[in-house]
């Protein structure tokens, strides 16, 4: 596991699925704007859920976030398209909806800041989201990203076309909490 002073980073287990799926993949119209694929509907039996826990993969790190307080399942976080050729990868975090607002979303940042350039090596990580996510975005700048560019209505969001902007980092450029050594 890894971890910080409020969350932690770990496994999906076979258990976190029917939550996950129920607070985040089932909220449409917060999926939609989390997910440039479209929303289907999906059952979280049988495999088919999204946050279903999947064979290990070198393009992929999937990790559940858990209240360290409590030990409550906090929501999910990610490395995904991971380029071990070029050393980079994006990121990627969904909290439940009773997780947000508590500091959760910057820590769990830094913690995937950690895996990627620590553990794995990586020398660039990515932020992409919508430009009016000032959650996301707020959490990525406390760590040192920076804003790099806007696709200007590039992603079909519930009826309309939104702004997606990149943000990037780099290993030398990360802003290390003191928390973590």
């Amino acid at each position: 596991m890894i971890l910080g002073p409020l969350t932690g980073l770990r496994a999906r287990l076979p258990e976190d699925v029917p939550v996950l799926h129920g607070e985040l993949y089932e909220d449409v119209a917060t999926r939609s704007r989390a997910d440039s694929r479209p929303w289907r509907p999906l059952s979280p039996a049988g495999g088919h859920s999204p946050y279903e826990p999947s064979a290990p993969a070198e393009d992929a790190a999937l990790f559940s976030v858990v209240d360290r307080a409590t030990g409550e399942l906090a929501g999910e976080a990610l490395l995904w398209g991971i380029d071990t050729h070029n050393r980079c990868a994006h990121l990627g975090i969904s909290l439940r909806p009773g997780c947000r607002g508590r500091g959760f979303g910057a820590e769990v940042v830094q913690l995937l800041c950690h895996y990627g350039f620590t553990v794995r090596g990586l020398q660039r990580l990515q932020v992409d989201t919508l430009a009016d996510n000032t959650a996301m975005t707020g959490a990525a700048r406390r760590a040192g990203f920076v804003l790099e560019g806007t696709l200007r209505g590039s992603a079909w969001v519930s009826g309309a076309f939104a702004d997606e902007v990149i943000l990037g980092l780099r290993a030398a450029e990360w802003n290390r909490p003191d928390w973590q050594d």
